[in-house]
């Protein structure tokens, strides 16, 4: 499972955790982005319906590298 971040290293794993459901991925970042206003992570499309998301949520990330 993979997502884009402006900021994080190449390689880095997240833990993505989806506030409404709770429910959790595992990424690793391997592109820059997000592009859409106040987004802060965009997650490939499986990373997204693993966790219960379609189009944008409120998610809570934690660095698991470094």
């Amino acid at each position: 499972m993979t997502a884009a971040h402006r900021t994080l290293p190449f390689g880095t794993r997240v833990e993505v955790v989806n506030e409404a459901t709770g429910r959790s991925v595992i990424v690793r970042i391997n592109d820059r982005g997000p592009f859409g206003r106040g987004a802060v992570i965009d997650l490939s499309r499986a990373s997204a319906a693993a966790i219960g998301i379609t189009g944008s949520a409120r998610v809570r990330l934690v660095t698991l590298d470094g």
